[in-house]
């Protein structure tokens, strides 16, 4: 049985797949080249984030051009946890965007960027419930309908669900750091229950899938179970990895609102432990 992201075992990587995996690596490149434009002009660049970005290119290309070992649903699960959540936290927090508006000189181009990032549907698209539901109701239609099986039968189908998986992992993630300059920051209380939400709902889809496979594929028994808990144990871990991201944050606000009470000479909020 085919994989749904990738290609057969046994086959080399078609056309399509290639020339994917060439563009991810053509963008890391180019954010690399704007880091390095940016360093030599005098300005920082931390260069953890061109690790950041080369690491979730990396994940992206190898996710497609390699088949991983186990069986088929756990090669495919593999896939989906490097797609789907892993790449698109490492590039969300190698801050694209930010770097792409410091590289634009003034002009159209960059109007024309900070437009859409200031926009009403821009502002909404990263409203976290609503990324939470696009991201994890994505994966449940996914795997508690006949598409993964449709996947295996028509290359557009298999082509569409990839891009679904990777563009809303990445609204997620952007959703829940809230790193790159746009119009409305949704608060700490909203991200973090989007976050919570997101989990559990993940963590259920993984069980369900231990149990019943999804319907119109065959996988054995064993090979469904290493899968869902490959499902369950590795989302628990980016999961984790961006409730760690809104620690930092929350940590960092509220130093910020300490120092500006200290200014004004006023007593500040108590830290939490």
């Amino acid at each position: 049985m085919p994989l749904a992201h990738g290609h057969p075992a046994g086959s080399a990587p078609g056309p399509a797949v290639l020339l994917a995996a060439a563009a991810v690596l053509s963008a890391v490149a180019a954010y690399l080249a704007a880091a390095a434009r940016l360093r030599r002009r005098g300005d920082a660049w931390p260069r953890a984030r061109d690790a950041f970005f080369g690491a979730g290119g990396t994940a992206l290309a190898a996710a497609a051009l390699a088949v991983p070992p186990g069986g088929a649903f756990t090669a495919h699960m593999l896939q989906h946890l490097a797609v789907g959540m892993v790449a698109p936290l490492l590039l969300v927090l190698a801050r694209p965007l930010t770097l792409l508006l410091r590289t634009l000189g003034p002009g159209r181009t960059r109007r024309r960027l900070l437009a859409v990032l200031h926009s009403r549907a821009a502002a909404w698209l990263v409203f976290p419930p609503l990324a939470a539901v696009l991201d994890i109701g994505g994966l449940w239609v996914l795997y508690r309908t006949p598409l993964l099986a449709a996947t295996h039968h028509h290359p557009l189908v298999h082509a569409a669900v990839h891009a679904h998986v990777l563009a809303a992992g990445l609204l997620f993630s952007l959703a829940v750091c809230r790193l790159d300059p746009l119009r409305r920051r949704w608060g700490l209380a909203w991200r973090s229950t989007a976050l919570l939400g997101a989990g559990a709902a993940h963590a259920v889809l993984a069980k369900t899938l231990y149990a019943v496979p999804p319907p119109g594929t065959g996988f054995p028994a064993a090979d469904l179970r290493t899968g869902a808990k490959l499902m369950y144990y590795g989302g628990d871990l980016v999961e984790v990895a961006l409730a760690a991201v809104l620690a930092v944050q929350w940590y960092a606000a509220a130093g910020r609102a300490q120092a500006r009470a200290r200014r004004h000479g006023r007593p500040g909020p108590p830290r939490r432990p």
